[in-house]
């Protein structure tokens, strides 16, 4: 690597063109920077003797390059070359039309164009002396040639284009602005091929991720070191089609990198946003030019899924209701439905499961909002059940693993406890309350109402001092009613006309032109059969509403041999993560366990687990013993009740008698002390008894 101040005019002038490799991002400088540059130029237009420093351009030969033309890839510095290149363009244009002309050294149209922006005697491939990336580089050649921009141009280089020559214009001294632009100091950093390392280069010049993404730095990272041409494949067969998915979804392909990321790498914990590039190439090192390639593939494959998801996709309109349907309640199950739609793909999943898997996560996150359950750490569980999810029977294996969530902060809630919900606890006020009443309104119909105009109306009016009619309605003690049922279900309805309805009566709602007696929303059958509105028919009403919406948002039914089958499996797998002998004892209390532990697994079928500070036994899914060692014995807990165990006088105690039981992480009704080897026999029926009980 080579590095120097040169002026700007000497990088760029003779014989010479600087390219944006493909896979680099658009141009992207907006007024802010331009301004800054401008501002730069006429600092250095009266610096004469020092210059102005305005930053580095980095570049490396290509192997192209010949005696004629020398030619470089620029590696960083591409929006302040191509903002010098436009503000010639622009200087250029303004001496052209302004027919202005000064003195011997003035800058003149010809020089411009020879100098900065053309390679008059090369052929076309080397005539411009800034080649850029697609619609950029056209519209760049344009403004160059001084033809119209092509329909797919630039915006923002013709904006830039435009506020340079606004710039121009304003200070009518080509002679200044030349001098600025010419006495401009800049590092050039030139790489040696196959010696340097562009991307290590690139990151030291870019440790602060201004202007770039941690997606711009991956794209780089995988494509920086290839030639130009395997670079272009590369780019434009492979990482474009990533870009175009998500050309209008803001930080969507951020996400995708973490959450793809997440799934090669079978992290547990999410990847911060500013480390997405960090944790990629800890994921993906070297992977070489086959590597790469078939990395890339993937990546596009599975961008796919997870733009289908976030954005939609016109190849699978029948995916467009179910995928929305959770889109609109959270956008976090965007790693499990990626991996989900990786299972339809192969065929593992038919379009019907895949239907059915979409609806139960709708479920589990709309039931799980109503009941006003925690959301917090939804990525982490997301991400679990994407990571467990059984590429041969996906369905099944999802509802085993949300099954398996019963236990926890994130389990699935019951039709039970969403029915109680829905009709006991306020819903307007709550995210979802939109999604609940337009998806009890359209679901399982042909013909779905345009809701689009649709808002929310609370039938018993909001206002504190009810109109006299409303308060002999529902009688002496209409406040409390009022404060009950004012933002519950049966309260709760969808209109076009709520500022025509208001505070208005009953019956008056319901007969003015537009009113319920007229309303085409199903949503107000209820409402329009009744003569009065009070706590009684928005109690019946709520329970309705609740009724239809267990059969919308259904609960989990989940195969028991499935689950029994799971949990054997995942206790076998904690099995294998950690050896008994890692559990601290002394070695008196090392010798007894060693012989106790034997006896213990003759019984069969029983699986064995090193806990932190104890030993945990379990017939396949169920637990029957823990040993804690104590200094020169060993204790013991098994879930049996006290009062039923038939043992020798003294041999057990009562557990429940414990406030707590030190080291212990299971509960049990029994405790027990093993103080030698010759107690082990008295101490086995017992041991036995919890065994059987667990069969």
């Amino acid at each position: 690597m080579h590095a120097k101040d040169r002026k700007f005019t000497e990088i760029i002038n003779g014989t010479t063109q600087f390219l944006v490799p493909v896979f680099q991002r658009d141009y992207k400088w907006t007024e802010e920077q331009c301004k800054r540059m401008w501002k730069d130029i006429k600092n250095s237009a009266v610096e004469t003797d020092s210059g102005h420093f305005l930053g580095s351009i980095v570049y490396v030969a290509m192997e192209d390059s010949s005696a004629s033309c020398t030619r470089w890839l620029v590696v960083d510095g591409q929006q302040r070359i191509t903002t010098l290149t436009l503000l010639m363009v622009a200087l250029r244009d303004y001496i052209d039309e302004s027919k202005w002309s000064g003195g011997l050294d003035s800058p003149t149209r010809e020089q411009i164009n020879e100098d900065f922006l053309i390679n008059g005697c090369e052929p076309f491939h080397r005539r411009y002396k800034l080649v850029l990336r697609r619609s950029d580089y056209a519209t760049l050649r344009a403004l160059i040639d001084r033809t119209n921009p092509p329909e797919d141009h630039s915006e923002t280089i013709l904006r830039a284009y435009e506020l340079l020559r606004e710039y121009v214009d304003s200070c009518a001294d080509p002679d200044l602005v030349f001098r600025g632009a010419t006495n401009l100091d800049i590092v050039e950093v030139t790489l040696h091929r196959h010696v340097d390392d562009p991307q290590l280069v690139f990151e030291s010049l870019n440790s602060t991720g201004v202007d770039l993404s941690q997606s711009d730095l991956v794209r780089n990272y995988l494509l920086m070191g290839l030639d130009e041409s395997t670079q272009t494949r590369m780019y434009e067969g492979h990482w474009s089609q990533v870009e175009q998915l998500f050309l209008k979804s803001g930080g969507a392909l951020n996400s995708y990198l973490r959450d793809y990321i997440a799934l090669e790498t079978q992290t547990t914990r999410q990847i911060r946003d500013d480390r997405v590039y960090e944790e990629f190439k800890k994921a993906f090192p070297s992977p070489g030019n086959e590597g790469i390639e078939r990395l890339l593939d993937d990546i596009v494959r599975n961008a796919r899924y997870y733009a289908t998801f976030m954005i939609g996709d016109e190849k699978t309109k029948w995916l467009d209701d179910p995928m929305g349907n959770v889109r609109r309640l959270a956008e976090v199950p965007a790693i499990l439905v990626m991996r989900l739609y990786g299972c339809f793909e192969v065929g593992s999943l038919s379009e019907a499961e895949f239907i059915q898997a979409l609806s139960l996560i709708e479920s589990y996150i709309l039931r799980r909002a109503v009941c006003r359950q925690q959301t917090r750490g939804y990525w982490a569980v997301f991400n679990r059940l994407a990571q467990r999810l059984d590429q041969d029977s996906p369905l099944d294996s999802l509802k085993v693993e949300l099954y398996l969530l019963r236990s926890g902060n994130y389990r699935f809630p019951t039709d039970a406890e969403f029915t109680k919900a829905l009709i006991e606890e306020e819903l307007y006020g709550l995210r979802v309350c939109w999604n609940v009443l337009v998806r009890l309104e359209n679901a399982e119909t042909e013909e779905p109402s345009d809701t689009s105009q649709l808002s929310i109306e609370h039938i018993m009016p909001q206002n504190e001092n009810l109109p006299a009619a409303w308060q002999e309605m529902l009688g002496s003690g209409w406040k409390e009613v009022q404060q009950v049922w004012l933002h519950r279900l049966g309260n709760l309805t969808l209109t076009a006309y709520n500022s025509k309805y208001s505070d208005k009566p009953f019956e008056e709602k319901k007969t003015i032109p537009g009113g319920f007696d007229d309303s085409s929303v199903r949503l107000n059958k209820f409402v329009r059969s009744q003569s009065v509105w009070t706590e009684t028919e928005m109690s019946e009403r709520g329970k309705v509403l609740a009724g239809r919406a267990i059969t919308i948002w259904s609960g989990l039914n989940v195969d028991e041999a499935a689950v029994k089958k799971a949990e054997e499996d995942e206790l076998r797998t904690k099995a294998k993560r950690r050896s008994v002998n890692d559990v601290g004892m002394d070695s008196e209390t090392r010798t007894l366990f060693d012989a106790f532990r034997q006896e213990v697994l003759s019984f069969g079928n029983v699986i064995e687990i090193a806990e932190n500070r104890s030993v945990s036994y379990h017939y396949l899914t169920r637990f029957f013993l823990e040993i804690l060692p104590r200094k020169g014995y060993l204790a013991m807990v098994m879930p049996l009740d006290y009062s039923e165990v038939d043992a020798p006088e003294g041999l057990v105690s009562d557990a429940t008698a414990w406030k707590f039981i030190p080291n212990a992480i299971y509960d049990g009704g029994v405790i027990m002390d093993l103080k030698k080897v010759e107690d082990i026999e008295r101490a086995m029926p017992i041991v036995r008894q919890a065994y059987m009980v667990a069969d």
